[in-house]
């Protein structure tokens, strides 16, 4: 078949129109498609065709109606037809409602509108009119003015003058503000669409492309929107400024402040950009500039710090009213061996001395004991060794009275005359017991007189200290002593408030295997009750039991009474203070905020070090010989009592660096930090794991364990003192005069000499006095008596001696024979 045998071309039927259409494709290449359109077909209805009506009979002409259709079909459809006619009526009637109501209120809105400008309108030509008549009265002041300057040209100047005043045109009335707003308003409005779809995405944009640029977002097209709504209900555009209260803590993001301002950020960064800082959101800025650029935002500022959280340990004062007695504490201090414990004792009818490992304290014991007329004392029993200086401290802060113990038969002793020093601070007053009165040499009046060195002065010498003679074994003297307690115990009046947040001291703190972190605490204030959430030191918790100094659970427990607290979330520093809050919220952020101070701290202390004094350290600790120990204890206060005690010893050459100190056992990670080091792991009244003790017999880490205070630090004495260098020390042990120098064939010069004084001994050191001055020292390479080779010649014999690698000698110069002893040191 050819394309010119006669046939018309395929295509649509039904009235379509050809059309050339041109795609394009890549790299440039286009192709002409022929398409057709195909166009809509419109039904024309038949003349005879007329729509049944809606009351027409439902048996009317069978022929009229559809095929196949029953009369109750055709009943059901015209009610449905009648229904919906009603409905369309309805809708009808509502929205022609509707549109006469939104008519009233776009009247009542532009009513509203206008007598709203016709009040502004008046204003302003109020204003205008005032401030016309001020412009003509200042003008006829300075006409006046030029008046009074020019009187003797006032009759000629006066026609010329009055003139032009009198045919002074009035003002043009000027257009309203108003008026000319409105009238530039509906010029603008017309000739142009109302804009509500600029700005969008058309179908034609989409498939033309190629324009590019940034598009509105769908948040901004909203708010467009939404400013138009309410233009066109009339209402305000503008949102009213709200002022807000912005928190400006010490140092803010420059998000976090915008935030807090409820401001943009970028208009935050702008605001800063123009004070001349280059800041991104995420930089830090100083309160002060944060206080210029929300003064600049119109917001008002509430200067807080990091320590407000402290703000809510208030403490306040009790009103005399509140107040009621309270029990003394009573802190026992003096000398170590002196009879503090046993004297406690036989007070309170206990052995805590057979608790104690060598018969001394080593831990700070609290302690209630009830007299025979029932009054309750609180006793402290601190250690007297020197190495609990910082406990014998603490006794002394929190206590009402001290009682010095003194032992009649050794008098005066150092901590004897620390406890003093330390009550002297604590400002508390004081009471001598002059124990071990029973003893055979006791001296009590030589106790009393050392004292008056100190400026203790005890009544039995006309002072003003109380002193009592006791003793802890025969019980002499105890019954006095109470008597004296609760003498001075009624002079200070000691009352508290019982009945509110309690507040009390950290006596104690250890790490119980089985109960966790327990803190011994001595109630100052209010009452302390099971469930309270409380905050101690960088610690914090809620009491989970009270446990009294008997071992017995108690509920609560009040002013000046001991109890140990189980709860701890870790183990608090001895000498804390312990305060009540109300939420655990409030209570873990003071916690967080104190540890945080006390890292600023350590790092700023370590920052202030400069390079030079690094470089002057590490040149001083080049020769210094260190002794690396780790140490764990039982308790807080012995820890910190080992740690001082270890900081004491050594010297220039050698000293004891403890690498960590804590409390609890001996861990694995304890073993795997002195394996690294190379030290040695201490225990004091504590022992390693089982996992520990199979760590440190792998890795050959020595573990050693103590009771005693006075063993641990003898023994890191002797090892540091095996750090020492040995002194070397020379003895003299004779004197040889040379009388004649002899040259011998494979020998070289030999020395005749004669041993003036001492001995010479061939394994000695030698040296070669020539007019007193030394111009050799060595050794002898030989030591002959005739032709023998001798280890030793006398005094007052001649011998022959030669030199090792020397031979400048000399009749007449003087040979000095010497030994070299090594000696061991040892620390002080």
């Amino acid at each position: 078949m050819s394309d010119s045998d006669g046939k018309k071309t395929l295509g649509l039927r039904g009235g379509a129109r050809p059309g050339n259409v041109k795609q394009s494709f890549s790299h440039g290449r286009t192709k002409n498609v022929v398409v057709e359109t195909k166009r809509k077909r419109v039904v024309v209805p038949k003349p005879g065709a007329s729509k049944p009506s809606g009351g027409a009979a439902p048996s009317g002409d069978p022929s009229r109606r559809p095929a196949g259709i029953s009369d109750a079909e055709m009943n059901r459809r015209l009610k449905a037809l009648q229904a919906a006619k009603a409905r369309e009526a309805e809708e009808a009637e509502r929205r022609e409602a509707e549109e006469k109501a939104r008519a009233e209120e776009r009247e009542r809105r532009r009513a509203e509108q206008e007598a709203k400008e016709r009040e502004q309108r008046e204003a302003e030509e109020k204003a205008r009119q005032k401030a016309e008549e001020e412009e003509r009265k200042q003008k006829e002041a300075e006409e006046a003015a030029q008046r009074a300057a020019a009187e003797a040209a006032a009759a000629k100047e006066a026609p010329k003058a009055k003139a032009p005043a009198a045919s002074k045109p009035a003002p043009a009335e000027t257009p309203r503000k108003t008026d000319r707003e409105r009238e530039q308003r509906q010029t603008r409005g017309k000739g142009r669409d109302d804009g509500r779809r600029s700005g969008k995405l058309t179908l034609n944009q989409a498939l033309r492309g190629g324009e590019g640029g940034r598009q509105r977002s769908m948040a901004a097209m909203k708010r467009k929107q939404e400013r138009a709504r309410q233009k066109a209900m009339g209402g305000s555009v503008e949102r009213e400024k709200v002022i807000r209260e912005v928190q400006l803590p010490e140092a803010i993001v420059v998000s976090e402040l915008a935030n807090r301002m409820a401001e943009r950020v970028a208009d935050v960064v702008k605001s800063l950009m123009n004070m001349g800082m280059m800041v991104t959101q995420n930089q830090t800025i100083d309160a002060d500039t944060a206080e210029l650029i929300i003064e600049e935002f119109g917001h008002k500022v509430v200067r807080v710090s990091d320590a407000d959280v402290e703000d809510v340990i208030s403490d306040v004062e009790d009103k005399d009213e509140d107040l009621q007695p309270r029990p003394p504490v009573i802190t026992i201090m003096g000398h170590v061996d002196h009879g503090k414990t046993s004297l406690l004792d036989a007070i309170r009818d206990a052995k805590v001395v057979a608790g104690e490992a060598g018969g001394i304290t080593q831990h700070i014991g609290a302690y209630q004991v009830q007299t025979n007329d029932g009054t309750t004392l609180t006793f402290l029993d601190t250690p007297g060794h020197a190495a609990f200086t910082s406990m014998r401290s603490r006794g002394a802060q929190v206590t009402d009275i001290v009682v010095l113990v003194v032992a009649a038969d050794d008098a005066v002793m150092p901590q004897t005359v620390e406890a003093i020093n330390h009550a002297k601070a604590a400002g508390v007053p004081m009471i001598v017991a002059i124990n071990k009165i029973d003893k055979p040499d006791a001296n009590p009046d030589k106790v009393r007189t050392d004292l008056l060195q100190h400026e203790i002065v005890v009544e039995k010498m006309s002072g003003e200290v109380q002193d009592v003679e006791v003793s802890a074994i025969t019980g002499q003297g105890l019954d006095d002593l109470l008597e004296a307690i609760a003498l001075q115990a009624e002079i200070l009046e000691l009352k508290a408030n019982p009945n509110r947040a309690a507040q009390g001291a950290v006596i104690e703190a250890q790490l119980d295997v089985g109960r966790g972190p327990v803190a011994t605490v001595l109630v100052e204030k209010g009452t302390l009750r099971q469930g309270d959430i409380f905050v101690v030191g960088e610690q914090y918790g809620k009491v989970r039991a009270l446990i009294n100094d008997k071992g017995e659970r108690v509920q609560e427990a009040g002013p000046s009474v001991p109890v140990e607290v189980l709860g701890l979330n870790g183990t608090p520093e001895a000498g804390d203070v312990l305060n009540v809050t109300e939420t655990e919220a409030q209570a873990r952020e003071i916690a967080e905020y104190r540890a945080q101070v006390a890292k600023d701290k350590r790092a700023a202390a370590g920052a202030a070090t400069t390079l030079e004094q690094l470089m002057q350290k590490a040149k001083e600790d080049e020769n210094v010989a260190e002794l690396p120990i780790l140490v764990k204890a039982d308790v807080q206060g012995s820890a910190e009592a080992i740690v001082q005690a270890m900081e004491k010893i050594g010297n220039d050459e050698v000293r004891v660096r403890v690498l960590h100190s804590g409390v609890g056992a001996i861990t694995e990670t304890d073993i795997g930090l002195a394996e690294a080091s190379g030290a040695p792991v201490f225990g004091f009244n504590v022992r390693a794991n089982a996992s520990a003790r199979n760590t440190a017999n792998q890795k050959g880490v020595e573990i050693r364990y103590y009771s005693v205070i006075y063993d641990l630090v003898d023994d890191v004495k002797a090892a540091a003192s095996g750090l020492l260098s040995a002194e070397i020390r020379e003895k003299f042990i004779g004197y040889a005069e040379i009388k004649e120098v002899f040259k011998v064939t494979g020998v070289g010069k030999v020395a005749g000499c004669l041993v003036t004084e001492g001995v010479a001994r061939r394994s000695a050191g030698v040296r070669l006095l020539r007019d007193n001055v030394v111009i050799h020292e060595g050794t002898l390479k030989t030591l002959k008596r005739f032709k023998d080779e001798v280890a030793e010649v006398q005094s007052g014999q001649e011998c022959g001696m030669a030199f090792e690698n020397y031979d400048d000698i000399r009749p007449g110069d003087v040979i000095e024979i010497f030994e070299r002893e090594e000696v061991t040191r040892t620390l002080d």
